[in-house]
């Protein structure tokens, strides 16, 4: 029952400062559009953040082992990725990414009421696992942040082009700025994805408890992580930008996610099963 009320009013949170944007953006308040996130939005941002990992706190460690399904992996990378986004607003005016970050946040809080899987994971109390869990999730959430912010990105670049900036694309930094901040994303992120893909392989009996097998959730892994060293490399050697980077930033995105949350997708809720 408390998992649910602060999954609650975390999306209450989320939804109240969404929409407190909306009315910031459409300029239907009085609030001015061009000086960042205030301190009040600033606080009840973080207050949503802290409600929601209560929340999943909870959902993960029910106290008997650790249990991580569909819903609260989405969740928790979502949940990441916001946190990020509110620690990087203390050195960049990012309020156009309220309008996915907010949103996002919300079908977070949400997700784990929705889809309540229980899968069970082994080996979950060595030290060994957590921090390779974490490590992971940390990766996760920053590339889903760094999806976000192209799909800004793009949003942009197609206003820039027509001649029609809206309000809340007006007050974005420069594209090149937010280039910048995208490609800084996916370098750190980059980097937590090797070690996940490293640890994993070459101490997949440390653990998982079990030799390494290279299985589908291995495949789509490692394709991201080609994807995007091959977007760094060529940001590195070609100067690639723009269109280019977004679209090779979406697909290694979408090659990740489907390496977990695309699995447990289909086992909890295409076929119905928690393991």
């Amino acid at each position: 029952m408390a998992s649910i009320l602060l999954h609650l009013l975390a999306a209450l949170l989320y939804a109240a400062l969404g929409l407190l944007f909306w009315r910031t953006a459409t300029g239907a308040s009085g609030l001015p559009g061009r000086k960042g996130m205030s301190a009040l939005v600033r606080y009840a941002l973080l207050a949503a953040l802290v409600c929601h990992g209560l929340a999943l706190h909870t959902a993960m460690f029910p106290g008997d082992g650790m249990r991580f399904g569909f819903g609260v992996a989405v969740s928790l990378m979502l949940w990441l990725a916001v946190c990020f986004y509110w620690i990087e607003t203390f050195y960049a005016k990012l309020d156009g990414l309220h309008a996915m970050v907010l949103p996002a946040g919300l079908a977070g809080s949400l997700l784990p009421l929705i889809f309540p899987g229980q899968h069970l994971l082994a080996n979950a109390g060595s030290p060994a696992f957590r921090a390779h869990f974490i490590v992971a999730m940390l990766a996760y959430s920053l590339f889903t942040l760094a999806a976000l912010h192209a799909m800004l990105m793009a949003v942009t670049e197609r206003q820039l082009h027509s001649g029609r900036l809206s309000r809340t694309i007006a007050s974005l930094p420069p594209l090149l700025t937010m280039e910048a901040l995208l490609f800084r994303l996916i370098g750190i992120a980059f980097v937590l994805l090797t070690l996940t893909l490293a640890s994993g392989i070459v101490f997949s009996e440390t653990l998982f408890g079990q030799a390494f097998r290279f299985d589908h959730k291995t495949v789509f892994a490692i394709l991201s992580w080609l994807i995007f060293g091959a977007l760094l490399f060529g940001r590195h050697a070609w100067g690639w930008r723009g269109r280019v980077a977004l679209r090779w930033t979406l697909a290694g995105f979408l090659a990740l996610v489907l390496a977990y949350v695309g699995s447990r997708f289909v086992i909890e809720i295409v076929l119905g099963r928690t393991v």
